[in-house]
């Protein structure tokens, strides 16, 4: 008889302090020079096999592709090779922003080295689930994304399938030990039905975490105007959100964490982090980050901006004026700005007297 059980879980670990609490203003850095001029390549052929026709029917909006609208996903980046490289470079070398900023951890969930089984949720280009397959060599991985840009080259314990996270989902009830979930801000209608499918495959003890990122632009000095391209970036997501009927304001709305306790998740733990958006901050770190930060804008603003920009009946000149002082701003030093990052993770309970609240 086979075992259910995810492995016996340590308790939660505390996640390492970040380099700068999210109460406090990140120290600036005084530049030689005003603007930089960020230059990172990365070549990235994306295939796949036995996809049905219906599913690449893509939305092309102006030369560029976007994902079909099949289903309720309704993913807000482009899908094309261009957008596929910004993201990979963006990732890049950790492998993306978010480990950087958790000095190179991929997770933070207690997880045991002897996991049996993992899913992606909006795995991208794969390159997280990559990672992790790496790790963990004797866990099979399974990611899940709405459009095959995933590449033909993974590791044996990891495959990629096509899956709508807003659907209901298909895997056996109790057959994960971990659910993998990131960066569907802008995607989902009901936050508490989708970590709800996750509690339904997780086996009982497995954990769930979810990352998400803000479109809002802040800064701690005000360098970052209210009439700026920068600040006006989340305004135009938040507008387009009210078409789609999908938020962009996850975090800074605090979805996630109600969200999983309605779906019944217990232990359940948050990270938050202040991510710069170009070299500004005076911390090592962070200033690396930032770096990443604008190039993960920046190498394609317009697979980021089109289609919502589309939604609220911009024409073609408009969208490439307004990334033009995007990217000016973005990559000027001055502007000391950066968006929110938040991580939250739970753990499906054991038993149901350990689900009733206390």
């Amino acid at each position: 008889m086979s075992n259910t059980s995810s492995p016996k879980s340590r308790s939660p670990r505390s996640p390492q302090d970040p380099s700068v609490a999210v109460n406090e203003a990140i120290a600036v850095d005084d530049p030689q020079d005003e603007e930089e001029d960020l230059t990172l390549g990365s070549d990235a052929e994306s295939s796949t096999a036995s996809i049905s026709s219906s599913i690449l029917n893509y939305r092309t909006i102006n030369g560029r592709t976007f994902h079909s609208e099949r289903g309720n996903a309704a993913y807000w980046g482009s899908n094309d090779e261009r957008q596929s490289d910004a993201m990979d470079i963006a990732l890049l070398p950790s492998h993306h922003i978010w480990t950087l900023a958790h000095d190179g951890e991929l997770y933070f969930a207690p997880l045991e080295d002897k996991i049996q089984k993992v899913l992606d949720i909006g795995t991208g280009t794969g390159i997280w689930a990559i990672d992790f397959a790496d790790k963990f060599p004797g866990c099979e991985i399974i990611g899940t994304d709405i459009s095959p840009i995933q590449p033909g080259w993974v590791p044996p314990n990891l495959k990629f399938e096509i899956e709508d996270c807003t659907q209901p989902w298909t895997f056996p009830t109790n057959s994960f030990d971990y659910v993998h979930l990131r960066y569907l801000v802008g995607c989902i209608p009901d936050w508490t039905e989708l970590f709800s499918q996750a509690y339904k495959t997780l086996k009982p003890g497995g954990w769930v975490e979810s990352f998400e990122i803000s479109p809002t632009a802040e800064s701690d000095d005000g360098t970052v105007s209210y009439d700026s391209a920068m600040a006006q970036w989340g305004r135009i997501f938040i507008q387009a959100s009210e078409k789609i009927g999908n938020s962009f304001t996850v975090v800074d709305d605090k979805v996630q964490k109600p969200a999983l306790q309605e779906a019944g998740f217990v232990d359940i733990h948050e990270w938050e982090f202040k991510c710069p958006l170009n070299s500004w901050p005076a911390d090592p770190k962070l200033k690396e980050i930032g770096r990443f930060g604008e190039v993960f804008l920046t190498q394609d603003t317009e697979g980021f901006v089109t289609l919502a920009a589309n939604l609220l009946g911009w024409s073609m000149e408009e969208v490439h004026v307004y990334i033009a002082k995007f990217r000016r701003e973005v990559r000027n030093r001055k502007h000391h700005v950066y968006i929110r990052l938040r991580a939250v993770w739970g753990r499906k309970p054991e038993t149901k007297e350990e689900s009733t609240p206390a």
